[in-house]
């Protein structure tokens, strides 16, 4: 029963991971669409969203019944309880790439029409936080999850000065108000994919430490 219940409880760590991997491309999908205005890759992440809906689903129920056949405690239930919050943190990124990609769809539309911010730090830094905060789950390493956590704060001042842009160009612009406001909502997508890679970093700090660190509690 034990070796039955380890042989499971691996079968659910490769899965996230196999989550996580196909998440993180997306993301990269995400910012190459941006830089190049491409509609054809954002309509090929639109398209594949189905495929991480799925899998999130499948781990969640995998977690459910491990729970309810081996009612694990300590280390286990703390790392079968993360899984199935990181499970939900992962597909909410990948629906924030689905967002992008509906974005450069309609900006895409607008050939002469520029981009009022340079995304291209704040994706660097969100996808370096998310690279970094599925390194820390795979080695249970709370040093680096707590830098994720730090850098969160980097990705909202990339937010903070997109929205001061958008209200100069709007002003500069009225013409071309919705485009201008599509444009600003990339980068809260962006933001948000920090907000959950941060999460991710934090259920690892639980797991690890048994601590809850959220709401800035580190």
């Amino acid at each position: 029963m034990v070796k039955h219940f380890q042989r499971e409880l691996e079968k659910i760590k490769k899965s996230i991971l196999s989550l996580g991997a196909i998440v993180e491309d997306r993301v990269r999908l995400a910012i190459k669409s941006i830089e190049n205005r491409d509609a054809a890759v954002a309509e090929h992440i639109v398209n594949m969203d189905y495929e991480i809906d799925e899998m999130e689903v499948d781990i969640e129920e995998e977690c459910l019944k491990v729970l309810a056949l081996h009612q694990p405690v300590a280390v286990d239930l703390r790392f079968l309880v993360s899984v199935i919050k990181i499970n939900n943190d992962l597909e909410r990124i990948a629906d924030e790439t689905v967002n992008i990609a509906y974005r450069i769809k309609t900006i895409s539309k607008n050939k002469d029409c520029r981009f009022i911010f340079d995304y291209a730090l704040m994706a660097e830094k969100a996808s370096t936080m998310l690279r970094m905060s599925l390194d820390a789950m795979v080695r249970l390493d709370t040093d680096m999850a707590y830098k994720v956590c730090c850098m969160d704060d980097e990705v909202d001042v990339f937010v903070r000065n997109a929205y001061e842009q958008l209200k100069l160009s709007i002003i500069e612009r009225p013409e071309d108000a919705g485009i201008l406001i599509n444009m600003f909502l990339i980068s809260r997508h962006i933001e948000r994919i920090g907000d959950h890679a941060t999460n991710i970093a934090e259920e690892v700090i639980y797991v690890t430490d048994g601590e809850i660190v959220r709401h800035g509690k580190f």
